[in-house]
This record gives C-alpha cells, structure tokens and sequence, in this order.
C-alpha cells in the first residue's frame, strides 16, 4: 500500500518558505481538505497519526510547520523576525490557500489545534473556511486560571518570557513550550495573555472585523484535565468569532479511558475513541456544503 505523505513546501505572501505535509486519500475525489494547525511549540509530525486517520476515511490533510517551529525554523532563531500573529496573517493562511488551489470545489476545513484555532481569523482566505474544529483552542488570559495555576500565567507573561526573550533572544523550548519559540512571537502572545480581550486587545475594530468574516460552523472541544485551556478560556475565544456558527463538546478523561490533557486528544491511542465523533462532524459537514 502506498504513504499517503507528500513533503511539500508552501510559500507565504511575504516569500517565507514553510515545510508541509500533504496527505491524499486513495478514494480519486477527497470529500473534503483539512488543514491542520498546530499548537505553540508543537511541530507538524505531531499530528501524523490523525492526518493518516483523515486521509484513510476519504478526506484530504495538510499540516505545516509555522515559521520559527520544526522544519521551517531558521538556522539562528536569535534575531529571527516574527510574531504570533504572523502564523496566521501569513502561515495559515498559505496553507489555506494551497489547500484550495490543490482541490478545487472541495469543502475547505480546519482543525486548529490550541493556537492553530485562535489564528484562523487572522487568515485572508478564512472566509473560504467551510467547518472547523477547535481543539482544545482557548483565550489565553490569565483570569481563566485560578490559583497556583494563575500565579504560573502571571510568571509566564509578567516575568519570564519579557525577561528570557531580552536575554537569550529566543524563548527557550526547555521552559515548557515545546519547540523553541522566536522572541516576537512569544512576546506577542504574552501581550494577548495579559490583557482581558486577548488577541482582540490590539487593532480594535479592525480585528474584530477580521473574525467576523469566520462564518462556518465551529466545533469547540474542551477537555476536562487539561491545566492550559480551562472550559470558559475555550468559550471565550469562540466568542471572538461572532458570526460563526458555535457548538461546544466538553471531554472527559473517562472518555478516552485515562487522562488526556493539552496534547493527548491527537494521540493515536484515541482513535478509537475521541476522534470518531470529530471525523463524524466534519463528514457531515462536507455533505452539507457538496
């Protein structure tokens, strides 16, 4: 049998070069195309296992490497320009505009996984979006923790990510953010945690615009266990998109039969379990807009 895995590159408006993954279904026609965006942190290889899931069950994949993260890192991440929002204005939305060159007339659809859901209103190409589903995909603010939770956020975006990122020029992966992250991006995303509207702190009506143009249905997972996106953060970011059309699904741990967390929704050992309700959803959604 044939890998269904194509290395491609894709090439933003502004000429950065990102490594992808294409995966095509063996049926001749996908019923749909997804792209997957990533976490912070978190690189494209990640997410194999649901990409092949998709792919075996008739629907196209495509998931990339954000500029800074994995294979579309620079050799010097020290003075590496790039901003949070950058993943979404331009890395996202290239991967959005490949996916529908490559397939023509076939639904477009999202899964955006942590910040791979809070970029896609940045997206020029996010009107063409006809479904998508946010995983674990949350405002940032620190007020939706409470506790030691909240006094690790305040450290997080008061202390050490200003601080490290003056230093060392970067913010170090060691300090729990997986893959080493550009010091405009995590200090981007810092200024979002610190203020209550998040993303939507910074351009005013201009960004609330850019969300609004995000009209399709949304399925918002939340997931009981997990310490980086509590049920109100995931509710207050798919608020963000006031002209979608919002369903929410709270997970369990029992669901999966153990813990899940952040990461472990994209775990192959919950295919049986968690992602048949997801692959479901988007199936029927693809009827709907074929």
């Amino acid at each position: 049998m044939n890998d269904p895995i194509e290395t491609i590159e894709l090439r933003t408006r502004d000429g950065y070069k990102l490594a992808a993954s294409l995966y095509r279904p063996a049926t001749a026609a996908p019923t749909s195309v997804v792209v997957l965006a990533c976490a912070t942190g978190v690189r494209r290889g990640y997410y194999d296992a649901f990409a092949r899931h998709l792919a075996d069950h008739g629907m196209a994949a495509l998931s990339f490497d954000y500029r800074g993260i994995g294979d579309s890192r620079p050799p010097r991440l020290a003075g590496f320009t790039a901003r949070m929002q950058d993943w979404g204005a331009q890395d996202l939305d290239a991967a959005l505009a490949f996916a529908l060159a490559s397939f023509p007339g076939v639904p477009l659809q999202v899964v955006g996984h942590s910040v791979g859901g809070q970029l896609v209103g940045f997206a020029e190409h996010a009107d063409r979006i006809t479904a998508m589903v946010g995983v674990a995909a949350q405002s940032g603010y620190h007020g939706h923790w409470k506790g030691l939770g909240k006094l690790r956020m305040l450290a997080n975006w008061y202390v050490l990510v200003p601080t490290v990122t003056r230093v060392v020029g970067y913010l170090p992966g060691q300090l729990g953010t997986g893959q080493s992250l550009p010091a405009g991006v995590a200090r981007e995303w810092g200024a979002w945690c610190r203020h209550p509207d998040y993303l939507m702190s910074a351009d005013g009506p201009a960004r609330a615009a850019s969300f609004a143009r995000v009209h399709a249905p949304i399925l918002a997972i939340s997931v009981a266990d997990d310490p980086f996106a509590p049920r109100t953060a995931v509710e207050q970011l798919i608020g963000f998109y006031r002209a979608a059309q919002p369903e929410f699904r709270h997970i369990a741990p029992a669901e999966a039969g153990g813990p899940i967390g952040h990461f472990g929704f994209f775990r192959k050992k919950n295919a049986e379990t968690l992602w048949p309700p997801v692959v479901s959803w988007l199936q029927a959604q693809a009827r709907t807009q074929g």
